[in-house]
C-alpha cells in the first residue's frame, strides 16, 4: 500500500469516528471546523456586531455559518458584513457574500478588494489549506505559502485594532511561520498559538491569532522571512549539486 493511500484510509477512519463530525451534522454545521472558531471566539470575544469580516478558504462554509450566527441582527439580516472566498464552490449562506476563485491569483485578490469598496476589515479568518499529499514537508511548505498570503492581505486591509486568525500545520517550516508573527511583538499584541480542543491528536494543526498588525514593520519582517527561505533553498540546491558532482566522480 502506498503512503498516500494509507494516509487517505487513516484520515477516513478518523473522520468517520470523530465525535465533532457527528456533532456538526446534528447542529447543522457543514464541517467540524465550526467548533474551532466557536471555541476561540468564545475565549477571546473575537466576533462582535457591526464587524466587517473576511473568510479566506471558506468552503464548505462552516466558519461563515458561525460568523452569520454571531453577527445576526435581532431585526433580521446581518449586523455587519461577511465576505467569503474559496477556490471551491460554496452553497449560499444568508448574509454571506461569496466569491469563488484562487486567492493566489492577482485578479481574484483585486475582485475581493473591490468588493470591500475601500472599507477596512475588523477580522480576517483563514482556514485555507492545500490539497494534502501525505508528504509532510511538501504539505507544510504549501501551507506556509497560503499563510503568508493571508498575512499580506491582513496587513493591507485590517483596521489598526483588527485581528487575523489563521490555521497552520505543525511540521517543516512551522517555527518560521510562528516567527513571522512573533517579529511583530514590539508593535502588536495578542499572539496566540494553540491547538483547539476539538482537534484530533494526529492532525497537528494550530490556529494563530494576531491583532494590531503593523503594516510597514510586518512587510519588512515578511520580506526578511522570504529572503531567509530563499537562502535556505539556495543552500539545499548547492548541496544537491555537490552530491551530484560526487556521484559522477568529477
Amino acid at each position: 500500500m502506498s503512503a498516500k493511500n494509507k494516509f487517505n484510509q487513516n484520515w477516513i477512519h478518523a473522520h468517520i469516528n470523530d465525535p465533532y463530525v457527528k456533532l456538526a451534522a446534528k447542529h447543522g454545521y457543514r464541517a467540524r471546523a465550526a467548533y474551532k472558531l466557536i471555541e476561540i471566539a468564545d475565549q477571546d470575544h473575537l466576533i462582535r456586531a457591526g464587524m466587517t469580516v473576511v473568510d479566506l478558504g471558506s468552503a464548505p462554509g462552516a466558519w461563515s455559518q458561525v460568523l452569520a450566527q454571531r453577527l445576526a441582527s435581532p431585526a433580521g439580516g446581518i449586523a455587519g458584513r461577511i465576505l467569503a472566498l474559496d477556490l471551491q464552490p460554496m452553497e449560499p449562506i444568508a448574509g454571506v457574500e461569496f466569491l469563488q476563485g484562487d486567492f493566489r491569483e492577482e485578479s481574484v485578490l483585486r475582485d475581493l478588494e473591490q468588493s470591500l469598496r475601500g472599507t477596512k476589515v475588523d477580522l480576517v479568518i483563514s482556514d485555507m489549506a492545500p490539497n494534502l499529499s501525505g508528504v509532510a514537508a511538501a504539505d507544510s511548505a504549501r501551507m506556509a505559502d497560503l499563510l503568508e498570503l493571508a498575512v499580506f492581505f491582513a496587513l493591507d486591509h485590517l483596521k489598526p485594532q483588527g485581528a487575523l486568525l489563521a490555521k497552520c500545520f505543525h511540521g517543516s517550516g512551522y517555527s518560521q511561520t510562528a516567527e513571522l508573527f512573533k517579529r511583530q511583538q514590539e508593535v502588536s499584541t495578542g499572539l496566540r498559538i494553540q491547538r483547539p480542543s476539538d482537534d484530533p491528536s494526529g492532525m497537528r494543526r494550530s490556529l494563530i491569532q494576531k491583532d494590531r498588525l503593523n503594516r510597514l514593520d510586518s512587510h519588512i519582517s515578511s520580506i526578511q522571512f522570504a529572503q531567509s527561505r530563499l537562502s535556505q533553498a539556495a543552500v539545499q540546491l548547492q548541496d544537491a549539486n555537490t552530491l551530484l558532482v560526487r556521484a559522477r566522480g568529477i
